[in-house]
Formats: C-alpha cells, structure tokens, sequence
C-alpha cells in the first residue's frame, strides 16, 4: 500500500515542543492501538511517501495533476495494490474528483482513497488518524476495487463523482446527497452500501491546466469571458442557475468563443442530473443552441476538472463527444 501524504491539517501539530507537520512515516505512527481499522492493516505493508503541496485552500492545478499521475503510476507502474493521499479538505472533493477521470486501468488493479481532517493532529478528538486508518482499511479491503478513486472521512465512503463538502467545521463535513454513501468502515472492514458511478471515458492525452470557472449573475459582463480566454484560459465552465441557464446577455460570447475552439461548458450551482444541455425542457438550457456543452449533472468545479481532462482528447468536438459519454 502507498501512503501519499501531502502534509495539509490531518498532519497539523500546534503544541508547543512538537514538530509542526507530521511527515507521513510519523502520521503512520499516530495510529493508536485498538482503533477500529489499525488491526485489519497491521499485515499490510504501507509505504509512505511525503508530497510537497501547497495548503488545499491554494492547491494549483499542477499538484493536483501530479497526485493524479503518481496514484495511477504507483499502482500500473510500481504494483502498489492499493494508494491512500492525505489532502486537505477545502478542494480535496476536485482533486479526488480529478483522480478518478485519469485513474484509467489503475481503477481495476487497486483502489484508491483519499482522505483528510477537519481538526489538527494534536487537536482534541482530532479526527485525522480515525480517517487515515479507515482509509488504509479501504485501500487494503479490495471491496470497492473498480469503483475508481473514493473519499474516506468520518468511516464514510464517498464517489469521487458525488461527494461534496457541505459543512466547514463539523467532521461530519462531507455528503453524496442525493446520492447514497458506497460504503461504510465498520468493524475493521468495508461494509458496501450502494454501487458507484459509470466509469468515466477513457482520457487522450495530458490535461489542460489552465481552464476557467466564471460564476453567473444577473447583470453579468460578456467581456469577462473573453478576458479569461485572453489571458490564457484554454476553456471556461459557466456555473449556471436552476436547470442550467445562464444570461442571455452571455450567448454571444459563448457563440463567439465555441466558433474560436474554446469550449464552454454550463454547470449549475444546483442538482439537475445528467440530463444533456439541450434536451432539458423548454426554455431552459437555451446556452446549448449557441454552442456550450452540458455538465451532466457535475457540481461546477468537478466540471472544471472535467473539462481538464476533456481537452486532452483533442478540439471541440472531441470535448463534446467527450462530454456526451460522461
């Protein structure tokens, strides 16, 4: 098993005399004895491998493609069975999310977890080494292999697709909803609850890293989706209301950027399932006849990382394609 530890609060030590983030070999050693997961991995051997990251808060695009690549590898590559990533809470739902799009075989062969804290090491009732434990279980157990990379907190397993956070403080802080939890850490094994989502298509070549995501309001300027592309952005994720619609006054820019190459995709800030853009009912969705790509029901910033991966497998039309069989 390989333990990637990027040192973010599930390694915080703030008393005095200690060290101030635990490497992975001493987050290991944090277990304490007669948690309900360390004896399921005591004949499991965990190599931990420490990550140079920025806080999750401020995690670059690069980071999150390099902790995708290197869980791929370790178990293609190096025949790991198995890889659990300590990562910060505040965006570990997108580079979970963005794991699982470039996990490719590495999905069959192991599972791959990720986990994190809401309180520090040496923090009262931290729950930092309860969820490394429990994610170790998950990495070892093998149950949950095929469903492609998961989030482990508070003895809960989540989709990488699904999960969201929905609390900032509480360790309860994270949620499928509507979807149900894959499974649950009980008793030192994986008690399965629901299956996973679709395996997403198979990704072409490297990612993009510099793609945009533009919330929408009333009023908003059409030039601030040229600015993005202007600067850089090589695509721009819309986050839409309601079943998702976005400004008309946007719909030329989003012609004009579609007719350059640039795509853009439309994601709304609610849940609208993974109905196609332009086959939600009438008068909404309208962006699709103009040119922008449906999310099929991804949260704004797993769309983001989406259309990441998407734009590897080449123009516009690869991407809608692309898109079309999420």
């Amino acid at each position: 098993m390989l333990l990637l530890a990027t040192g973010d609060v599930i390694a915080h030590s703030y008393a005095p005399g200690r060290p101030g983030v635990a490497s992975g070999a001493e987050l290991l050693r944090a277990l304490p004895p007669g948690t309900i997961a360390v004896d399921a991995v005591d004949a499991v051997d965990v190599v931990a491998e420490d990550v140079m990251a920025e806080p999750s808060w401020d995690m670059s695009p690069s980071t999150m493609l390099e902790l995708a690549r290197r869980a791929r590898s370790a178990i293609l590559d190096r025949g790991f069975d198995g890889v659990v990533i300590t990562h910060g809470t505040d965006t570990i739902e997108e580079t979970a999310y963005l794991v699982d799009l470039l996990a490719g075989r590495a999905a069959e062969r192991g599972t791959i977890v990720l986990t994190g804290a809401v309180r520090s090491l040496d923090e009262l009732s931290s729950d930092g080494p309860r969820n490394l434990a429990s994610s170790l279980v998950v990495a070892a157990d093998g149950a949950l292999r095929g469903a492609g990379a998961v989030v482990c907190v508070n003895d809960e397993v989540h989709a990488a697709r699904w999960v969201a956070k929905v609390d900032a403080t509480s360790v309860a802080a994270f949620s499928s909803a509507p979807f149900a939890v894959l499974g649950r850490v009980t008793g030192g094994r994986v008690e399965t609850l629901s299956a996973p989502p679709p395996r997403p298509p198979a990704f072409g070549g490297d990612p993009a890293s510099d793609v945009a995501l533009i919330k929408t309001y009333p009023g908003i300027e059409p030039v601030l989706l040229t600015a993005v592309v202007d600067a850089g952005a090589q695509g721009v994720v819309l986050e839409a209301t309601g079943m998702g619609n976005v400004p008309v006054g946007l719909f030329v820019a989003i012609a004009e950027l579609t007719e350059w190459g640039i795509p853009v995709v439309v994601a709304s800030r609610c849940r609208t399932g993974a109905v196609p853009l332009g086959e939600m009912r009438f008068g909404t969705g309208l962006a699709a006849s103009v040119g922008a790509i449906g999310a099929r029901g991804l949260a704004p910033s797993k769309a983001r990382c989406a259309l990441m991966v998407a734009l590897g497998t080449g123009g516009i039309d690869a991407v809608r394609d692309w898109f079309g069989r999420l």
